[in-house]
């Protein structure tokens, strides 16, 4: 405006000079001149005018439109809020939108993980994998990280992208949550749930292996049976983990299980119903016999093998194989065989310590059937997990399971191992059209198939 008023002044100073009539001529003022400076005074004035006008009517506008949209929408600061909506709907849509903020993993930086850990203060274990440290937000959150190996083959780098394609995509009460993770040139680390209470194995061997009552252990069994069963036939793409054992199901404050260490696990559409692996995945002892094929079909079936040898283990709470004091090998599964053959899984009660109660003699022949069906040598006479669940449960009648370990055993002398595996794992009995599938338990169920 003071800019427009200058120029306003030098207009007039210009026309007042121009129809001042000439000192050496001495004559009067062209008339003609004075006219045209005023035509030209009086357009620049109105035109100065205008935009005055024009300015005002925008800031008038823009207070009368502000007005309007406070007046219109709710207030956004909780503080200003009327007081039903802060006790109503304030609280929800906060829940609902960290429930949004939630959905994904965070990406850290180093230096924030440096700050969470106390400069990784405390370490909570190790493994070929790598290291894993206790930390905490800032909120006071308890969180573990996961510091993983790089190495010059790209494992460790298929591993991270494994765990953030899977966990870091699922949600389930039996699935060990992802925070967020870390990569740059020098580090990658994933930033996960932490269970106070570790990992299931600790609890099966050794000083602590009886601290877990009988019926918490059913719980493990029935909560873990409900994440695999989550990650087969839930999920919107099937998750294959590869790696069920008692190492990777950790338990929360309340020992409520969760499945971690999803660094071996795969991605597969449902319409696939077999996998082709180039190299072993998984530890052995757990792993389902077709997976020591090279470049064989595998299911999602493999998981319910593990989760068989897993349950023998809490069974007798012991490993499943263990060297007697004759240097023999001493393998529990086949002695549950034998005494379920025999008609004596009811006996079981005293070798598991459990106290003998009727009840939890059936829950361990319960369990024991469950663990044969899932260590079946063919993938179809496996149950799905769902149908584990079922059974775990309690609420279905289990049929008799066939003979399983066969393939541990040559059908004649001069036929090698792997040959009779071969014989046991014929691949017309491992496709997914056959039409001959067992019967698990009585009842009529929805069942998945492979």
């Amino acid at each position: 405006m003071a800019s427009m008023a200058a120029w306003l002044i030098g207009i007039i100073i210009v026309v007042c000079q121009v129809s001042t009539p000439s000192a050496q001529g001495g004559g009067g003022g062209n008339p003609m001149s004075i006219v045209i400076a005023f035509s030209v005074v009086g357009s620049v004035v109105g035109l100065l005018i205008l935009v005055v006008i024009g300015i005002f009517s925008y800031k008038f506008a823009k207070k009368v439109v502000r007005e309007w949209r406070n007046t219109s929408t709710p207030p956004t600061d909780l503080e200003s809020a009327p007081e039903e909506i802060l006790e109503k709907d304030a609280p929800e849509m906060d829940k609902f939108l960290r429930e949004i903020a939630d959905e994904y993993p965070i990406r850290f930086t180093a230096q924030q993980l440096n700050v969470f850990t106390n400069n990784y203060a405390t370490r909570l274990g190790s493994g070929g994998f790598g290291d894993v440290y206790k930390g905490q937000f800032p909120n006071g959150l308890k969180i573990a990280v996961k510091i993983l190996k790089r190495n010059s083959d790209k494992k460790a780098e298929n591993q991270f992208m494994a765990e953030i394609g899977t966990i870091g995509r699922t949600r389930h009460r039996n699935l060990l949550r992802m925070y967020g993770f870390c990569y740059d040139e020098f580090m990658s680390a994933l930033v996960l749930e932490y269970m106070e209470n570790g990992s299931l194995d600790r609890f099966l061997y050794g000083k602590t292996r009886n601290e877990i009552d009988w019926e918490k252990l059913q719980e493990i069994a029935t909560g873990t049976a409900r994440g695999i069963a989550y990650l087969h036939e839930e999920c919107h793409r099937r998750i294959i983990h590869y790696d069920i054992k008692p190492a990777n199901i950790l338990l929360d404050v309340d020992f409520s299980p969760k499945i971690g260490d999803f660094g071996l696990s795969n991605l597969c559409n449902r319409d696939n119903t077999h996998v082709s692996l180039t190299e072993y995945r998984g530890t052995p002892g757990y792993s389902a016999p077709e997976l020591l094929r090279f470049n064989f079909p595998v299911t999602f079936k493999c998981d319910v093998y593990s989760f068989g040898m897993v349950l023998f283990e809490m069974i007798g709470r012991r490993k499943n194989a263990e060297v007697s004091p004759s240097g023999s090998i001493d393998w529990f599964p086949i002695q549950i065989w034998e005494r379920f053959d025999k008609g004596e899984l009811v006996n079981m009660s005293g070798e598991c310590n459990v106290e003998e109660d009727g009840e939890r003699k059936m829950a361990i022949e319960r369990m024991c059937m469950v663990a044969l069906w899932c260590v079946q040598d063919t993938p179809e006479d496996r149950p799905p997990m769902s149908a584990v669940v079922k059974m775990l449960e309690g609420s279905a009648e289990i049929m008799p399971p066939p003979k399983p370990f066969q393939y541990m055993y040559p059908i004649s002398t001069d036929t090698s191992a792997v040959t009779a595996v071969t014989v046991a794992m014929d691949s017309e009995q491992m496709s997914s059209g056959s039409s001959s599938s067992p019967i698990w338990y009585k009842g009529s169920v929805p069942i998945l198939r492979t």
